[in-house]
């Protein structure tokens, strides 16, 4: 039995998966926004009480924001500011009395989808979160790739590609650049760029909607929003050539992007024709918890 626990900013989920992938259990929590010490304490009791409905005891995966840092062996670059400079596996391997097994939420997403998602079977699979934020995962062979400084994947923080004039020098983002492709491709980076040109207010599902009901501005939003996309993914596919590319967060429900990035990335794309394909996620919001349980994939 694999059991994946998902750490959130606002809730923690846990589930038990059998050997065929099979959801045994799930349970969710509130996630303590108190000392550290209370989410070590709120994991432990999801891991004892998934053990108990099942009556096994199992491996245990954390998808958790942010990494591991090679360098110091504590959490870094989470946006759960609680978690940054700790322990956190040898804090639940001590609580728990067994190895654990960490990665980034968006390396878990992209082997949830590369094991028996949408992507499954496929040798390299990138994983994108298209959300609040933008985070990228790698995952080879179904198991994910972390690499020497702990940040494959994170393609959010690398500068929009080919930017045209009036992309320079970009919006600030909050790692301290400008022009970083989170800036643009987030939810809030899209209703940003409909906001500056359009005026008003419009959230990036409201801009997605109206564009699908045959809004002009809304429309012309989309299709600089698409255009940004296929620069940014054709950087990765000339760099890391995957054979998919799951989209996973609040913009991968934009049906548009399946078929429109795919005919213009060629333009961005060093090779006389682009096997990649573009997938939606099989399991949506449980691609986080479900990766974390396969981290045990071996």
């Amino acid at each position: 039995m694999r059991i994946g626990i998902d750490l959130g900013g606002t809730k923690i989920e846990g589930l038990a998966l059998d050997d065929d992938g099979r959801e045994l259990t799930r349970h969710r929590v509130a996630t303590p926004q108190g000392p550290y010490e209370e989410t070590i304490a709120a994991i432990v009791t999801l891991v004892t009480q998934i053990e108990r409905d099942t009556g096994a005891r199992g491996s245990v995966g954390i998808g958790t924001p942010g990494a591991l840092s090679p360098a110091t062996a504590l959490i870094k670059n989470a946006n759960s500011t609680r978690l940054i400079g700790h322990p956190l596996d040898r804090d639940l391997e001590r609580a728990l009395g067994r190895p654990v097994r960490i990665a980034n939420d968006a390396n878990c997403f992209a082997v949830s989808e590369a094991v028996d998602g949408a992507a499954a079977g496929a040798a390299i699979v990138f994983g994108v979160i298209l959300g609040t934020g933008c985070g990228g995962g790698i995952a080879i062979d179904g198991k994910a790739v972390t690499g020497a400084n702990a940040i494959a994947g994170e393609w959010g923080h690398n500068p929009l590609p080919q930017p045209r004039p009036e992309e320079q020098p970009g919006p600030r983002c909050y790692c301290g650049r400008k022009g970083c492709i989170e800036t643009f491709l987030s939810g809030p980076g899209l209703a940003r760029d409909h906001a500056m040109v359009n005026g008003g207010m419009l959230t990036a599902e409201q801009i997605v909607g109206g564009a699908a009901g045959g809004d002009g501005a809304c429309q012309t939003s989309l299709e600089r929003y698409i255009d940004r996309l296929a620069r940014a993914l054709g950087s990765v596919i000339n760099i890391l050539d995957p054979n998919c590319i799951v989209l996973g967060g609040g913009m991968s429900n934009c049906r548009q992007l399946y078929e429109r990035v795919p005919a213009i990335w060629s333009r961005y794309i060093f090779s006389d024709h682009v096997g990649t394909r573009l997938l939606p996620p099989k399991h949506g919001d449980s691609s986080g918890v479900r990766g974390a349980a396969w981290l045990w994939n071996d």
